[in-house]
């Protein structure tokens, strides 16, 4: 997540600038040839603007599509931060209080859970972006995605015994077994008499949540934008960025009509047609840059620096003095 006031235009400007120089190119091209006498390369604006509305229509709907992802996303984790902190003090006054061993336990597998779904959430798919070129780039020069840094093995160390931690490793979706051993652990206190029937369904009520941020969270992860309108919405583009200066170049020429700058107007269709043709696939850019919100890019909903806050909370509520580091940003992103 970027948290500063707005991206920078020299960002912008290199991020995006293989484009521009291909756009360049592609608008240089056509009006070298018309200039040597290749008139018919020149096409009626009307058609190239039919397919320019098109796009923007497209573009338009991938980027809202986008927008509601991310927006989702975010809104699954605002609900793992208030079902955590019910879920642990309901737990807390209701199993002992905060110096109980079973009680402990249960956070610090609260802890895990946080641990393996973020891992989960930042494995790599087909459809994602942080392989190809552009994103790496800005990645290796502005942040660092944590979960590439370390490994869920050692993290989880720190939070689940020997036995629990060899057994969650050896499940395909460790997340969802911790919540299974969660509910395994209530069933056993309310079985023992340390919890009643009625404190048992508050706590795993709680548990259910959970289990429904998870999926939640799993379904945005697992199912792409669709391929369908990803595609058609690309090759759209690419018509237009091709066809946009040859659309330009006769009312470019008659910009100089009658004028002491007849004859040279033609060459303001290199840089109008490469800032409309920029336009239009940045916007397209941008929303690729946010359509799945827990790959790891800058625009990611930062759900580490959000389990280390539940963590926080949660150990505060025990009393504990040595509480782990907030996460901050680094260079206005943070994950």
């Amino acid at each position: 997540m970027h948290t500063g006031r707005r991206y920078t235009p020299l960002e912008f400007a290199i991020w995006t600038r293989k484009d521009i120089l291909w756009m360049l190119i592609l608008s240089t091209i056509p009006t070298i040839l018309y200039v040597l006498g290749c008139k018919f390369l020149a096409l009626p604006w009307q058609p190239i603007a039919i397919v320019g509305t098109a796009v923007a229509f497209l573009v338009g709907f991938k980027n809202n599509a986008s927008y509601n992802r991310i927006w989702e996303a975010r809104q699954i984790y605002g609900s793992i931060i208030n079902d955590s902190r019910s879920f642990a003090y309901t737990l807390r006054d209701n199993a002992g209080g905060k110096n109980a061993i079973a009680v402990k336990r249960i956070f610090y597998r609260h802890f895990a859970w946080l641990t393996a779904l973020r891992f989960q959430l930042r494995e790599p798919r087909t459809w994602e972006n942080q392989t190809t070129e552009r994103f790496a780039e800005f990645r290796k020069n502005h942040y660092s995605v944590p979960e590439a840094n370390s490994k869920m093995e050692d993290e989880l160390k720190a939070y689940l015994s020997e036995d629990e931690l060899e057994y969650i490793l050896s499940k395909k979706n460790k997340a969802t077994q911790l919540t299974a051993i969660q509910s395994e652990e209530l069933g056993r206190m309310k079985a023992a008499g340390e919890i009643n029937d009625f404190q048992w369904n508050l706590l795993q009520q709680s548990i259910i949540k959970l289990t429904d941020d998870q999926g939640r969270a799993e379904r945005i992860k697992n199912f792409p934008y669709p391929r369908n309108f990803a595609s058609i919405t690309t090759y759209l583009l690419f018509i237009f960025i091709l066809l946009a200066p040859f659309g330009l170049l006769k009312e470019m020429e008659k910009l100089g009509d009658g004028s002491f700058l007849e004859g040279y107007t033609i060459w303001l269709t290199i840089p109008f047609a490469t800032i409309v043709t920029w336009a239009f696939h940045t916007l397209d850019t941008v929303g690729e840059s946010s359509v799945n919100p827990f790959e790891g890019s800058a625009n990611d909903v930062p759900i580490t620096q959000i389990s280390r806050m539940i963590e926080i909370d949660m150990r505060d509520m025990l009393d504990e003095s040595s509480l782990p580091a907030p996460i901050s940003p680094k260079n206005n992103i943070v994950l």
